[in-house]
């Protein structure tokens, strides 16, 4: 190359820093901000469960239920991973509780404590999906602009409903194709449509029907493949959840199937009406774009846990979050 060329090839490439290097430092600047405010709200978040779990002891003390202040203790010490679990055992307990037992001033300062917890939660998932959302950018990821910033994750636990919970059993297929990959699709809850989440195939167990018939019927309806019963391994797994979806609450009990499929091909054309509304698309996932992913996926330990599911079923159902 002549020395021309050289120079109107650096010339292009200061002009292409200039250009586009305020927008990276400025992109870098506002992920920086927004890992900040991820953190502060999870702290805000971590504090307003400490305080439900203060006044929950001295609620047991004064119910006289030690099942109660012991779920506090426990969902206190609760690591992050297991916290979710922890805490939403802990909102079923005071579900159950007789509120006309307290004196006014104790079951006026545990209401607030809740309704904290509640407004604290939401502020971090906001703050979470705001974060996912630039992090899913192709140039920060290209670049790598959130550095070693942890992936932050969304904190899943009930708010408390008007209503006893909906106690809700289903079979979930974890569908998988020649190349080890799992079909999962993306989808919303319509309260919070901003808040995108992927999951397995699946759905809830009408009455007088097993596990296995679901799993074959949902399988059919949301992918158009027809599977046996005795094409299922497992149950490879049980997850229990409390959430809530469209503005209810659901005590959820999932089971979980692993099956081949022998194509790739997917026919959604069987979507009911809820379907159609809240899932935006459908693709197939390797175990290592799984543990890559920033986004939403549930299980969460799907990454953690399919590889010995694909080795061999064992015989033994295992507790998945």
């Amino acid at each position: 190359m002549t020395s021309s060329g050289v120079a109107l090839t650096f010339l292009v490439l200061l002009g292409l820093v200039v250009l586009v290097g305020p927008g990276i430092l400025g992109t870098a600047n506002r992920l920086d901000r927004l890992h900040v405010r991820t953190d502060a709200a999870w702290a805000a978040l971590d504090a307003a469960l400490a305080r439900r779990a203060v006044v929950t002891r001295a609620v047991s003390v004064v119910c006289g239920t030690p099942a109660l202040g012991t779920a506090a203790d426990r969902a206190e010490r609760a690591s992050r991973v297991d916290r979710e679990t922890a805490e939403n055992e802990l909102s079923a307990l005071l579900e159950d509780l007789d509120r006309s037992v307290l004196a006014p001033a104790l079951a006026a300062e545990l209401s607030d404590a809740e309704q904290r917890v509640v407004l604290a939660r939401r502020v971090h998932n906001d703050a979470v999906r705001d974060t996912l959302a630039l992090r899913r950018w192709r140039l920060v990821r290209w670049l790598r602009l959130a550095g070693t910033a942890p992936t932050p994750s969304y904190f899943e636990i009930a708010e408390p409903p008007a209503d006893v919970p909906t106690q809700r059993v289903s079979a979930r297929v974890v569908l998988v194709d020649g190349d080890d990959r799992v079909l999962l699709f993306e989808g919303f809850d319509p309260a919070r449509p901003e808040e995108l989440f992927w999951f397995t195939v699946g759905g809830g167990v009408e009455p007088a029907e097993d596990l296995r018939a679901t799993a074959v019927r949902e399988a059919h309806e949301e992918t158009g493949l027809r599977l046996s019963p005795d094409e299922l391994v497992g149950p490879v797994w049980k997850r229990r959840a409390v959430f809530s979806f469209d503005g209810l609450s659901y005590a959820a009990e999932e089971w979980f199937f692993v099956s081949r499929a022998e194509c790739s091909d997917v026919d959604t054309s069987r979507f009911d009406e809820l379907e159609q509304r809240t899932i935006r698309r459908h693709r197939w996932w390797s175990v290592e774009e799984l543990r890559a992913t920033d986004d939403t996926v549930y299980p969460v330990q799907l990454a953690e846990v399919l590889p010995d599911a694909l080795a061999g079923w064992d015989g033994e159902t295992r507790l998945v979050r």
